[in-house]
C-alpha cells in the first residue's frame, strides 16, 4: 500500500527491542543499535517516516498480534480489564491531540490519553490513543466495539474501576453474552445507600449463613487472628430498566469488609498525616491541596480569628475532622455487577485489575515512555 523502500520490520523490531533493553529517544535508540553487531538497514529519517505508517496501520497490527498470539497461547478473553492512563509533554501550549486534561501525575502539562484492554492473563489485547482532554468514560465503548468487530469476541465480562462505571457502559454490557463488574464508590452513593453499606450488622462469610457484626471482629485478639484475613460481604439487588433496548437492567451491589484492608488503609493514611505534620513543622508560605491523594488534604486553613475577625496571617493545622470523615470508610469496598456468579468468583475477577495498573507502571518507569518528545499526532500514536 505504500511506496517506501526501507525495511519496516527492521525499524519496528529495533524500536521494540530498544524500548525493552535500553529505553531512550528514537535518535538515541538508533545510535545504540548502530553500535551492535548487526547494523540497522535504515536511517533516522526512515524511522520517523515509519512511525507514520505504523500509526496508520495500528489497528491492523493489534488485530494480527492477537491472532498470532492465539497460536502460541490460550488467550483468556472471558474477562477483559479496561483502564486509562496519560502521557505528558514538556510543552506549555496545546497542539493537536496534546491537550490540557486530568493528569494522573498531577503535572501542569498537555497530555494525550491511552485506553488499554488486557485479558485475564494480563496480556494486552487492544489500545487506542485519544486527546488529552477526552472524558475517560467515552473511550471504552468505541474500543470495545472494535474488539467485538475485528477480534470476533462476543462473550466476555468487562471489569473497570469506578471512574469508568457510567450507566451507558453498564447498559451496553447488559446485553447478549456480555456482562460487567465495576467498582462502586461508596463515598459517591446516595445517603441511604451509603448508610446501608457502612452498617456494621448483617455481614456474612462466603458459604456461611452466620451473620456477623464487623465492628466486633477484633474485640479480642483471638477473634482478630481468626477473622483478619477473611472477607465479609453483603449484597442487595438494584432493579432498573433499559428503555433503549426495552429490557430489564438489574444490578447486584456487593459490599465487602476486611480487617486487613482496613488496617492497610489506616496505615497509608497515617503515613500521609505524618508527612502533613512535617510539612507544617517546616513551615511554608503556601500550603494548597493539589490532588485527591495529596497529603495536604489533611491540612485545614483558617483565615479568621476565633471572634470572627480577619486574621493577619492564615493559620494551618491538621484537619482532624477530615481524618475522622475518611476513617468511616476504612475496610469497606463495593462493586456492582449484572453477573450471576459466586461472590468468591466476583472478588477474584475484580482483584485482577492490578495487572493493568502494573502494565501502565512498567510502561512509564522501566520503559521510560514519558515524557514524549514527538510533535506530529500520527507519530505520537505510533
Amino acid at each position: 500500500r505504500y511506496s517506501f523502500e526501507y525495511d519496516l520490520n527492521d525499524v519496528f523490531s529495533r524500536l521494540v527491542y530498544g524500548r525493552v533493553l535500553f529505553p531512550d529517544s528514537k535518535r538515541a535508540t538508533l545510535k545504540t543499535a548502530s553500535e551492535l553487531f548487526e547494523k540497522p538497514s535504515f536511517q533516522y529519517h526512515d524511522m520517523m517516516r515509519a512511525l507514520s505508517v505504523l500509526s496508520q496501520q495500528s489497528e491492523f497490527i493489534q488485530e494480527k498480534l492477537y491472532e498470532g498470539s492465539q497460536k502460541l497461547i490460550s488467550r483468556k478473553t472471558g474477562v477483559l480489564y479496561y483502564d486509562c492512563t496519560n502521557f505528558f509533554f514538556e510543552i506549555e501550549e496545546e497542539k493537536g491531540m496534546r491537550k490540557y486534561g486530568h493528569s494522573k501525575e498531577n503535572r501542569p502539562n498537555p497530555i494525550v490519553q491511552m485506553g488499554l484492554f488486557i485479558d485475564r492473563s494480563g496480556i494486552p489485547l487492544a489500545f487506542h490513543i485519544t486527546d488529552g482532554n477526552t472524558n475517560e468514560q467515552t473511550t471504552l465503548l468505541p474500543l470495545e466495539k472494535r474488539i467485538m468487530r475485528d477480534y470476533e469476541l462476543s462473550r466476555f465480562v468487562i471489569c473497570t474501576d469506578a471512574g469508568l462505571s457510567s450507566d451507558q457502559i453498564r447498559k451496553f454490557n447488559n446485553f447478549g453474552e456480555r456482562a460487567f463488574i465495576t467498582v462502586q464508590s461508596i463515598k459517591m452513593m446516595k445517603v441511604e445507600m451509603q448508610k446501608w453499606c457502612l452498617d456494621t450488622t448483617g455481614w456474612r462469610l462466603p458459604g456461611d449463613d452466620t451473620v456477623f457484626d464487623v465492628s466486633k471482629l477484633d474485640d479480642t485478639q483471638e477473634k482478630k487472628d481468626l477473622y483478619y484475613d477473611k472477607v465479609f460481604y453483603k449484597e442487595t439487588l438494584i432493579e432498573g430498566y433499559d428503555e433503549e433496548r426495552d429490557i430489564r437492567f438489574d444490578q447486584s451491589l456487593y459490599v465487602t469488609f476486611s480487617l486487613k484492608y482496613r488496617d492497610y488503609l489506616r496505615s497509608v493514611r497515617n503515613g500521609r498525616v505524618e508527612r502533613a505534620k512535617r510539612m507544617l513543622e517546616q513551615g511554608g508560605n503556601r500550603i494548597e491541596r493539589k490532588g485527591q491523594n495529596d497529603v495536604r488534604q489533611y491540612i485545614s486553613r483558617t483565615s479568621q480569628t476565633k471572634d470572627g475577625k480577619v486574621a493577619t496571617k492564615d493559620i494551618y493545622k491538621i484537619d482532624e475532622d477530615a481524618i475522622r470523615k475518611e476513617e468511616k470508610y476504612d475496610g469497606f469496598y463495593a462493586v456492582c455487577t449484572n453477573l450471576e456468579a459466586d461472590i468468591n468468583e466476583i472478588i477474584r475477577v475484580n482483584k485482577g485489575r492490578w495487572e493493568i495498573e502494573e502494565s501502565f507502571r512498567i510502561m512509564k518507569t522501566e520503559f521510560d515512555a514519558r515524557p514524549v518528545y514527538l510533535q506530529r499526532d500520527d507519530r505520537i500514536r505510533a
